[in-house]
Formats: C-alpha cells, structure tokens, sequence
C-alpha cells in the first residue's frame, strides 16, 4: 500500500484508481473511509468483500457539493432541505429516497440511500478531482474500531487497497450523524457530532430512533450503518460501566476487574489500581477524537479485559455511549 501525501500531486493516479472499479482509503472530518465508485456495482461489492461486512449493512455516499444531491437522491419536502442548508457539508447523513442511478447494493436493497457531503478540504478535493460520487464506510475491517489515523488502519488493509491518502487525524474521531425525516420530524438513526439538540433547536422537533441505545435482530432491515451486530470493538473484551457518581463507579470498576484489566477512561480513574490505565479525554469531545484510537492501543497491551468509563447519554455523548456499547457487545453496567 502506497500513501499518499500530496494528493494534488497523485489526482490523476487516484482518479484512474476509482474509475478502474478499485478502492482508495481517504481522510473526511468524522473518520477515514474505504472509498468506491458508488455508481459501479463491481467497485461497490469490493466494499463488501475487503471489510468483510454484511450485504444488509447500507453504505453512505459521498458527494462533492449540495448541488449533486439531486442526480442521486430525491428531496422530498421543506425539513429535508432545511436540514442540508444548514449542516451540509459537515459531519451529517441524511437518508433520501434514492435514484435508480444508485446500485441497490449500495443501499442493501433498500429504497433510500445514505448521503453526505465531507467538509474536510482533502475529502473536497478527492470527491471533486474522481469526478464520481463515492461511496464509503468507515476504513476498518468489520467489527473493528474505526480508522482515524493512518498508522492505525494501514496493516488492516495492506495488500487490499492500493492507495491511502493520509490527511492526519481526524478532527472529530467518529463517524456522522444519520437521520431519516418520518412524518416530518427528523429521526436521529445514528447519534454523532451534529446532536440530538443541534437538530430540534433548527428544527423544533426530533426523534431517537430505538436502535440507538439497543441491540438489532440480525434479519432486520436498517437504514443506517453502524446499527447491525457487535462493532467499534477491539479483540479484547470490553465492559462499560457508568455512573454519576464517582464512588459507585470505582466500586463498579473494583468489583468487576480482573488481574489483567485495563481502565479506559478519565483522569477521575488514574488511581484505580489495575493492569494498566490510558486516559481517552477528559471532555466529551476528546473522548469522541480519541475513543477508537485508545481502543487500538489496549489490544497491544494484553490485557484480558477492558473496562471503559461510559458518559452521560446527552449532546455528544449519546453518540460517545453509541459507540461504546457496541464496543462492549452490549455488556454495560449502569448505576
């Protein structure tokens, strides 16, 4: 695998990358994506099979402005739109009724797709230059932590994807906000930077959808990505424990560790006693830049267990709790 760090430089090899129905993985604000040609079944199904991820798990595509949304997608209606004038591009995913232009693998069969427009300048750039919508999930094998750094992800996919563009870490460290708008409310399908409170202040109104917070049947239809099975995980066994009070989390956490735990969690946590401690942040936004590279790290010490300090599920951290309780394959502790 070559990275590439001038992209300006290499556009035309990249370009000839993606048209060739092939897979390069790019820098976006939220996390690095494993891009394809979104218009190209053969190039879509290389997704699929490099990741190994499920035919029912939809992908989002990715466009280079506001303008290209109606050559792949419809706008059904006034919320709709008011939501991609005013966090598009950015950090968002609005599902949409999708056009027949779009291959039905892209959006697992389904009738609506995923779209989003990065507002990370390298990610303009790449859109722009392939001069096709590209579609993209997170750049991880399935099941595993996220990408948002270059040295994390790169033995993941060496002798798979020919070319990586490096753009550094990402600023935000999770994946976008989904939303799909249901009889005229916007319904969060995928918690992320762009909040629940974010949505009803522009809107008025929003909705959480149930599989946020809790597990999916394995033969349900879903709309979103990262909704379907154990994900954002490391080898490891996780546990996520919460409470607001700090006595009764460190009970939780003594009578819960092993000889071999590691804490992941705030500096509140550094003098539990364990196998060791990493600290991910002390602020919701830390946590969320440094959640999946922390995750990476504690495979590499060998612990037998992880136990990792859950936030209050409001603003950004819902989406923080989102991902972490599907690290933990849904084994939570809350007091």
């Amino acid at each position: 695998m070559e990275v590439i760090n001038n992209l300006q430089d290499n556009l035309d090899l990249i370009r000839m990358e993606i048209l060739n129905d092939n897979l390069v993985i790019f820098p976006t604000e939220t996390v690095y994506g494993l891009g394809a040609n979104a218009l190209s079944e053969r190039a879509v199904n290389k997704i699929f099979e490099v990741k190994t991820r499920a035919l029912n798990n939809p992908l989002i595509v990715h466009l280079k402005d506001k303008s290209e949304i109606t050559k792949y997608a419809y706008i059904s209606n006034d919320v709709e739109q008011k939501l991609i004038d005013n966090f598009m591009p950015g950090p968002f995913t609005l599902i949409l009724k999708k056009k027949d232009i779009i291959p039905s693998c892209v959006s697992a069969g389904l009738d609506t797709v995923g779209i989003r427009i990065p507002i990370d300048d390298i990610a303009h750039e790449f859109l722009e230059g392939v001069g096709v919508p590209i579609a993209a999930p997170s750049a991880n094998i399935s099941s595993r932590p996220s990408g948002t750094k270059v040295l994390d992800i790169k033995g993941e996919f060496e002798n798979k994807v020919n070319y990586i563009i490096d753009g550094g870490e990402s600023k935000i460290g999770l994946e976008s906000t989904v939303v799909k708008v249901i009889d005229n409310i916007p319904t969060i399908l995928r918690p992320g930077f762009i909040t629940y409170e974010d949505i009803k202040s522009l809107i008025g109104s929003c909705n959480i959808s149930n599989h946020v917070l809790n597990m999916v049947k394995d033969n349900e239809h879903v709309e979103s990505p990262g909704i379907l099975y154990r994900h954002y995980a490391p080898k490891t066994k996780c546990l996520l424990v919460y409470s607001s009070d700090l006595n009764k989390l460190k009970e939780l956490i003594n009578n819960n560790k092993t000889k071999k735990t590691i804490i992941l969690g705030s500096n509140k946590l550094n003098d539990i006693n364990c196998y060791k401690y990493l600290n991910y942040g002390n602020t919701v936004s830390q946590i969320a830049h440094n959640i999946f590279s922390k995750l990476r790290e504690c495979d590499k010490l060998n612990g037998d267990l992880i136990i990792i300090e859950g936030v209050k599920k409001e603003g950004l951290g819902l989406a923080i709790m989102n991902r972490l309780i599907r690290t933990s394959n849904f084994n939570y502790i809350e007091l």
